[in-house]
């Protein structure tokens, strides 16, 4: 029998998950499969049972949360014979999304039941490992200020985006890869690994796990009436078209900027120096796959669908909207009317 560590985060996104236990004891094969429960207790406790598990070779360690949780599980055991499995119950669930893992409790189950593992790439920022998305300027900014406000939710999300946007100031930004050093203004740069930071907002909608490469998206600065259409083409997968956009695939880069700052690996922020080194690890981590997803198939989730709504009515009401002051209580209005589910 394989042997099986769940890793539950009591505190990760919005839903309460006494329940989980249950619904594992219910729906995981117990002939293929011998399993434990561990409920974590602090910051950094996720990462401590999945070494423990994986000292004790420990086939497969599942964490049961957002991707702080998978993060601090999957640095655990890179490089290892234990394999990652997730159950999502985050506030955005990047990794999960990208790699077509059910939201359902039940059916990610089915998916750890059947038991396919691959192995795939993860990124390093500054001695940090990632395994969905990287990054600094204004995407680290947000995540900065969500964690301080202690309030979980794509809706806090949403509202932190729209309060820190209008006052954020893109920084200059010196980036060194194989092809030489290049200068760019920007909003944001972000390296990927898979496609989406989560709830189907796709920063890299061309990104793979499995090729050796991480793609480098720089936004380059944009005015407030071009914001909502950079916020369409990122649920509609196609923000590599927005002529705002920068990217291109390396291995390894190096990004220097004018001061220290905050950057973020998988949502969580950490201060860090005015030099960054990034760079991907190939087949790095095993990862037990959704066998039957057909990405053809993929259905828009809740928020993908009420964006969608929220910025069409944007677009029809920002030409009104003179002051930045009205900009915000505008765009509150509509967000809280649309995601209110």
């Amino acid at each position: 029998m394989k042997k099986i560590r769940f890793i539950m985060n009591p505190i990760s996104g919005t839903s309460d998950k006494d329940g989980i236990p249950k619904m594992i004891d219910a729906k995981l094969d117990h002939e293929q499969f011998e399993y434990e429960i561990i409920t974590t207790n602090h910051a950094g406790h996720a990462s401590e049972l999945a070494t423990e598990a994986k000292d004790s070779h420990v086939d497969i360690v599942v964490a049961v949360g957002g991707d702080g949780t998978i993060n601090e599980v999957a640095r655990a055991i890179v490089h290892s014979d234990t394999a990652l499995g997730i159950i999502p119950c985050g506030s955005g669930n990047g990794l999960a999304r990208h790699m077509l893992i059910p939201m359902s409790v039940k059916k990610s189950i089915e998916i750890i039941n059947k038991c396919v593992i691959h192995d795939f790439d993860y990124g390093i920022i500054n001695g940090y490992p990632f395994f969905c998305t990287c990054g600094m300027g204004f995407d680290a900014y947000v995540s900065q200020k969500f964690a301080e406000c202690g309030k979980r939710g794509p809706i806090t999300y949403v509202q932190k985006v729209l309060e820190e946007g209008l006052k954020y100031k893109p920084e200059t930004y010196e980036i060194t890869t194989e092809n030489g050093v290049s200068k760019y203004k920007a909003f944001l740069i972000s390296c990927a690994n898979a496609s989406q930071y989560g709830n189907n907002a796709f920063i890299a909608p061309q990104a793979s796990m499995s090729d050796g490469l991480m793609n480098v998206i720089i936004m380059e600065p944009f005015d407030i009436i071009e914001a909502p259409q950079i916020s369409i083409d990122m649920f509609n997968k196609t923000l590599d078209k927005n002529s705002k956009i920068k990217t291109f695939t390396t291995k390894k880069l190096h990004i220097h900027r004018s001061k220290p700052g905050v950057i973020h690996y998988d949502g969580d922020p950490v201060m860090t120096g005015r030099d960054i080194d990034i760079e991907l690890v190939e087949k790095g981590i095993k990862i037990i796959i959704n066998p039957d997803a057909d990405k053809s198939q993929r259905q828009p989730n809740a928020i993908q669908s009420a964006a969608a709504e929220l910025f069409n009515e944007i677009n029809v009401v920002r030409e009104d909207i003179s002051k930045q002051t009205r900009h915000i209580q505008a765009l509150n209005k509509v967000l809280q009317k649309k995601l209110n589910f």
